[in-house]
């Protein structure tokens, strides 16, 4: 028998202030425990040993002294720039792109690139008040430009690509597409790598590098109207015609099948051992899940063919048995 683990319980108010007073009061205890030990001026030692630390250069990058106060206060600006670029790109999705008339894909595209460009406008203004002189960092760049040459090509390529599909736009978010056998809805477009979820709900990450070079089948790039196919063979006996019709109504009942374009039946070839038919529909309310579709015409097609009398046949085979050939008729004479 197993018992249910019951959930922490949070202290009531009371105690809660009466919890962050003690935080709050716990520095000045400590501080007054120090001033009976240490000398009288501990703290102005102590603030000027500290200033010290931070003010002493590690090394310089032509004008500019790296020490732990220029980290701490590269530190302040990076976080300080990541918080507005993303409070920006908050600000513009929810409020001005989502009352403009467009597609999912195109808001997704506009705020990445908007918040892109809110950090590196950010970066540039933060250098400048750090009194960094961009032209120290001349010799950054040509590492940087070494280590993309000795291992980085990968990352490099991907987030170029992934600019590329934001700015080219060949699959948005929202799109059903195909690559390498793989059909799913995509769902995010990041820096390095695009998220593709599968029916099965599954989430495969593509490197945008892929994308770019290789082909991609985009389902709704146009529109969501998509056209589906079904085969299916009937015996040699059956009408051809009536076998057009039965497929046609059977199409024309599904209620995610749309009347315009219509349904059309293709007669593909004489078989084997049956007539082969193809029916093709269109729909835009299973871009996404095809094989549903499929099916659910598969289901009442076998029905109205049960219930027509149209059979669909066992593949089939003519076999021939020759007679062996008379005595003698080879030059060979039977044993006696």
């Amino acid at each position: 028998m197993t018992t249910r683990r019951q959930p922490n319980k949070l202290p009531a108010p009371g105690w809660r202030l009466l919890l962050y007073l003690v935080l709050l009061a716990m520095p000045f205890f400590a501080a007054r425990t120090l001033s009976a030990v240490l000398p009288g001026n501990w703290l102005v030692m102590l603030l000027a040993d500290a200033g010290e630390f931070l003010a002493r250069p590690f090394f310089t990058i032509g004008q500019t002294s790296v020490s732990p106060a220029f980290f701490l206060r590269s530190t302040f600006f990076l976080l300080l720039i990541l918080l507005i670029s993303r409070a920006s790109s908050a600000f513009l999705r929810d409020r001005v792109l989502a009352r403009l008339q467009l597609s999912e894909g195109q808001r997704f595209a506009i705020e990445r690139v908007f918040g892109y460009a809110v950090f590196v406008l950010g970066m540039t203004v933060g250098l400048e008040t750090l009194g960094i002189d961009f032209k120290s960092l001349a010799f950054i760049g040509g590492a940087v430009g070494i280590g993309v040459g000795l291992g980085l090509q990968n990352i490099a390529n991907n987030f170029i690509s992934g600019l590329v599909l934001l700015v080219e736009q060949p699959i948005q978010v929202g799109d059903r597409i195909e690559i390498g056998g793989l059909a799913g809805d995509v769902v995010r477009i990041a820096a390095r790598s695009t998220w593709i979820r599968t029916n099965d709900n599954i989430i495969i990450v593509v490197p945008n590098d892929d994308i770019i070079n290789n082909q991609v089948i985009n389902w709704t790039a146009n529109d969501a109207e998509v056209r589906v196919g079904v085969k299916c063979g009937v015996a040699y006996e059956s009408d051809p015609a009536k076998v057009r019709d039965i497929l046609l109504q059977t199409a024309s009942r599904h209620p995610d099948v749309l009347a315009q374009p219509a349904p059309l039946v293709l007669f593909q070839e004489f078989g084997e051992s049956s007539l082969d038919f193809e029916l093709l529909v269109w729909t835009n309310s299973r871009t996404h899940s095809p094989g549903l579709l499929r099916s659910d015409l598969r289901f009442a097609i076998f029905a109205a063919f049960l219930k027509a009398g149209i059979e669909i046949p066992f593949p089939q085979r003519d076999v021939r048995l020759r007679p062996p050939p008379a005595a003698g008729a080879s030059g060979l004479t039977r044993p006696a």
